[in-house]
């Protein structure tokens, strides 16, 4: 590793260059600078121009954001996902030559993607060009960090290319991603809207009710689909300005490929790591918010002392803390849960905090999280086998972990809900619920409609 602080854009590339030692081998070159104040939003709309490849993060605080246009390098796994997505990330920091002399999270090398919620469910159409795990290095990647902003570039360079000549055609896309705009285009408007099969859908509840009954499983998650038709293509950087005003206290995602879009705006983290300390919280149990003050207040007393709510809830806190107590040290989980409120719901909500051992990573810890019961059910593998054979959608990567990772050890990912993925004039919503022994399929339904509200308001429909 050459030392590269302070150097220009030129030299790092001829650097690397020169380290080449045959006409066919490459290495990733990664520079990060700090810029002056850009737009995240307007940075994504001009990167449009690179094709289908943008990506987005924004979280609960909106003290991180990132934004990232084109594709450097992407890489992805099927089988042994949670293993094979780490072995390629490390080869790909320890081949890399990176210029980056901040701490700063979310610079340096940054891989944004995600997985599917179960890779052995067979997949279907809808989701065809999404891996069980993909993730993607940008080509330029925008990070803004509390009130300070950051590019990233990162380039493939070969022995027989010529320093100068990259560095002026990066300067060229640069100029021009910094100098987007977004174009408020018409309103989007819904002009068909389908539930699939709802009658089935709560038949399957019915089911799953009898399965708990019969002492098989303890809770099972079932989700459904919407799917709608727009008067024109939704534009993905107007979805996402809608969002963020929306929904302030969620995570804000995008992850595009080709005419494909997953988005939402998640309440859920999975997991936050900043060099070893962990933070993963429990989400889980959920009501509408009031009309008025009193009434809000009324239905957070009812959903804290909700005894199916709370044991809800109570499943996602015990997995958390069973899964993670091997692979961290310092675990802190408070004893009762509070209230988290959105704009449309509110949920109950448990922080855990504890610091990783050295000889784990990010991975280790989605892996044993996901699903979390709040997501699949409990115990996890009789709840997924139950989904697997009775739900009537393709999950893809709904429910599943989102977000990134950089080369400083830090990283952060949800659990993809509240989400919707985006085909032109298309889109599928998705929500789920936590079904127990006492679970009526009608609530359920309902309980469902009001998870589907945060996606359906800002593609156009009503509340």
């Amino acid at each position: 590793m050459i030392d590269l602080k302070d150097k220009q854009v030129e030299t790092v590339l001829e650097e690397a260059i020169k380290e080449l030692q045959t006409d066919d081998e490459c290495r990733l070159v990664s520079i990060t600078k700090k810029i002056d104040k850009v737009d995240p939003l307007h940075f994504f709309m001009a990167a449009k121009q690179l094709g289908g490849n943008r990506t987005f993060w924004t979280d609960s605080k909106q003290n991180l954001w990132l934004t990232g246009a084109g594709k450097a390098h992407q890489f992805s796994a099927e089988i042994d996902r949670f293993e094979e997505t780490e072995k390629q990330w490390n080869a790909v920091l320890d081949q890399a030559i990176i210029h980056n002399p901040f701490t700063v999270p979310g610079t340096g090398i940054v891989a944004l993607g995600g997985m599917s919620f179960d890779p052995k469910k067979q997949p279907t159409e809808l989701w065809k060009e999404f891996r069980p795990s993909q993730f993607t290095i940008p080509a330029f990647l925008l990070t803004r960090y509390k009130n300070d902003h950051y590019l990233t570039i990162n380039i493939y360079v070969k022995k027989n290319d010529h320093a100068i000549q990259l560095a002026d055609e990066l300067k060229s896309i640069e100029a021009k991603l910094l100098l987007g705009r977004v174009n408020h285009s018409d309103s989007l408007t819904i002009t068909d809207q389908l539930e699939v099969e709802p009658e089935k859908w709560k038949n399957s509840v019915r089911e799953a009710t009898e399965e708990i009954r019969n002492g098989i499983v303890e809770k099972i998650v079932l989700a459904r689909e919407v799917r709608l038709k727009f008067n024109r293509q939704a534009d993905i950087a107007i979805i996402l300005s809608n969002l963020i005003n929306a929904q302030p206290n969620s995570f804000i995602f995008a992850y595009e490929i080709g005419d494909n879009c997953f988005v939402g705006a998640s309440p859920e983290r999975l997991v936050k790591l900043e060099g070893k300390q962990l933070l993963s919280t429990c989400l889980a149990g959920t009501a509408p918010r009031g009309k008025t003050k009193d009434d809000d207040i009324r239905i957070c007393n009812e959903l804290m002392n909700d005894e199916k709510n709370r044991q809800e809830h109570a499943f996602v806190v015990t997995m958390i803390k069973r899964a993670i107590k091997d692979y961290c040290t310092e675990v802190d989980i408070p004893d009762e849960p509070v209230i988290y409120p959105l704009k449309n719901l509110q949920h109950l909500y448990t922080p855990v905090e504890a610091k990783l051992k050295d000889d784990h990573s990010i991975f280790d810890i989605i892996k044993q999280l996901h699903p979390t019961p709040a997501l699949g059910g409990t115990p996890r593998k009789e709840s997924l086998a139950f989904i697997r054979d009775n739900e009537l959608l393709d999950r893809g990567w709904y429910g599943a972990p989102i977000g990134w990772l950089d080369s400083n050890q830090n990283g952060e990912f949800a659990v993809a809900i509240r989400s919707a993925l985006i085909q032109g004039n298309e889109a599928s919503l998705f929500a789920g619920c936590g079904v127990v022994m006492d679970s009526d399929p009608e609530k359920e339904y309902e309980e469902t409609k009001i998870k589907l509200l945060p996606m359906l308001t800002v593609l156009g429909g009503k509340q």
